[in-house]
């Protein structure tokens, strides 16, 4: 088995002579009315990996309690309680001035939060795709992705991605952790072999007591973690770990494998 080690980490090297933003910049778009802290974490997490800037979009309540929470985020603060469409011609125009695009965390699973959601990542920018955005996707939605599931929201991602639940059940339940990586990657190309899910530049992080980073061409494992990470809040700082990586290295498969093993230490 492929096990991340200190070797295999390879962190961002800054230019002496770089100026603010060269070194990377995200934007986290989450939160919602009952859910307040996630994109925050997460936001936090960017800036420890290294990157620039990071700045979070979210509903209003959200915002300021971004602001509270720190002086280095730049909070913009989007009318209502929710996400939906109508925010979508201000975001957009943030997304043009970021490198990286991190969302989902906390920001339910409204029926409008779902449409923007599905908008929003038509764009081309370097993505990371976590929690409530995984529930609200297929596979066949994304590319330039680093997907970060948990079990229960990668088995909700492949029933949205129309494969069928023998399949999924068999994959899912699998106990050995290697079968299960290889169970993983099959099931996704096999639901379409020319263009699928790896092919788009995409990489799926399952979080687990062993995390499972699968690539097109490699499966890694990552053994860092602990029992105590299974306190609510460690998958947001994960996104933001591996959104903060991506903004400075532009490298997907290496951002999921450096954020996995600090996430965990």
């Amino acid at each position: 088995m492929n096990f991340i080690s200190k070797k295999g980490i390879k962190l961002p090297i800054r230019k002496k002579s770089s100026k603010k933003g060269d070194n990377g910049r995200v934007l986290a778009i989450g939160g919602s009315r009952e859910y307040i802290g996630a994109v925050a974490l997460a936001g936090l997490a960017a800036l420890r990996s290294g990157c620039d800037w990071v700045t979070i979009a979210a509903p209003e309540k959200v915002a300021w309690a971004v602001n509270a929470l720190s002086a280095d985020l730049v909070a913009i603060k989007l009318k209502g309680d929710y996400f939906s469409l109508k925010h979508y011609k201000e975001l957009k125009k943030l997304i043009e001035k970021h490198d990286v695009l991190l969302i989902g965390n906390g920001m339910g699973l409204k029926k409008e939060t779902k449409s923007l959601i599905k908008t929003i990542i038509k764009n081309n920018k370097l993505k990371v795709i976590d929690a409530d955005a995984i529930k609200s996707l297929a596979m066949n939605e994304l590319e330039n992705s680093i997907i970060t599931p948990h079990i229960k929201e990668l088995e909700i991602f492949l029933k949205n991605s129309k494969i069928n639940n023998s399949t999924i059940k068999k994959t899912i339940n699998e106990k050995k952790i290697e079968k299960k990586a290889t169970l993983i990657k099959k099931t996704i190309i096999n639901k379409n072999k020319k263009n699928n899910f790896f092919e788009k530049n995409n990489i799926i992080l399952l979080k687990g007591p062993i995390d499972i980073i699968i690539s097109k061409n490699k499966i890694f494992y990552n053994k860092t973690g602990n029992a105590g990470m299974t306190k609510a809040g460690t998958g947001d700082v994960l996104a933001g770990l591996c959104a903060g990586f991506l903004a400075q290295s532009k490298d997907l498969e290496q951002s999921a494998v450096n954020a996995a093993y600090f996430n965990g230490l």
